[in-house]
């Protein structure tokens, strides 16, 4: 027992190592960076107040505009197709592949679409492809199998319609089971570079695009990359902390049923 905490110690340790060195040059003044001395500690704000000009405010405004955008619509697209699919919709092998299937592949087609419907370079290129995620369909799938079907048919014995039953009976059951596929959905895509970076231009980049760019453009300033990850990791990190006993218990959950 104790040998498995050590290792579980360590472990963590690791892990946490690439976040404890971007917090430390984050704050640490750019001139003790530049000394490379790790012996070196001090607070600063200058690596912030150098963001002013880099245009990051901006990629952070077009991630949580396309990021809640398309969590809202995964969500209720996902609550409608689970409840569908657990009602004999038989579409649980359509939803299987396309979450194996990676999202790679479909670049070039999804390219051509979006250009057929004048979305390139726009907002709804961030959006209107992700309003559908096979991962929150199968998650939100996994939690209605633990609900008694004999709710809906009292339901429906009551008079309410298939809508009425999705709002007022199923989502308020599965509300761990939302709350955990929000939170997978935002971080999933809050986290997108490759895809912004062709289907937009420079103006409608996301944070993590940007930070690609910030690397390639200002390598070697390394308070500034500290800080701008830093603060493009900040939603992530506050989600992860409010919500992460939550989503643990709906995987187990999933595992159990």
């Amino acid at each position: 027992m104790i040998a498995m905490r050590l290792v579980t110690a360590a472990f963590a340790a690791f892990v946490a190592l690439p976040l404890l060195w971007l917090v430390y040059a984050a704050f640490i003044p750019a001139e003790a960076l530049v000394r490379a001395n790790l012996a070196t500690f001090g607070f600063s704000l200058e690596n912030f107040a150098a963001l002013r000009g880099t245009g990051l405010w901006r990629a952070m405004a077009v991630s949580f505009s396309a990021t809640g955008l398309a969590v809202a619509g995964q969500l209720a697209f996902g609550l409608g197709a689970a409840y569908a699919i657990r009602n004999g919709l038989r579409l649980l092998a359509l939803v299987m592949l396309l979450l194996a299937l990676p999202s790679e592949l479909l670049l070039v087609p999804l390219y051509r679409q979006l250009q057929t419907m004048a979305l390139i370079d726009t907002l709804g290129a961030l959006v209107v492809p992700f309003l559908a995620s096979p991962l929150v369909v199968f998650l939100l799938l996994q939690g209605l199998r633990r609900v008694p079907w004999e709710v809906i048919e009292a339901a429906r014995l009551d008079g309410a319609g298939e809508v009425a039953i999705v709002r007022r009976v199923v989502a308020p059951i599965l509300r761990p089971e939302l709350t955990a596929s929000a939170v997978l959905a935002f971080a999933a895509h809050w986290n997108l570079v490759l895809y912004p970076r062709i289907m937009t231009s420079e103006s409608l980049w996301t944070v993590q695009a940007f930070l690609t760019e910030l690397l390639r453009t200002r390598a070697f300033e390394w308070g500034l990359l500290g800080a701008a990850a830093l603060v493009a990791s900040l939603p992530l990190i506050v989600l992860y902390l409010f919500f992460e006993k939550r989503i643990i218990e709906v995987f187990e959950s999933g595992f159990r049923s």
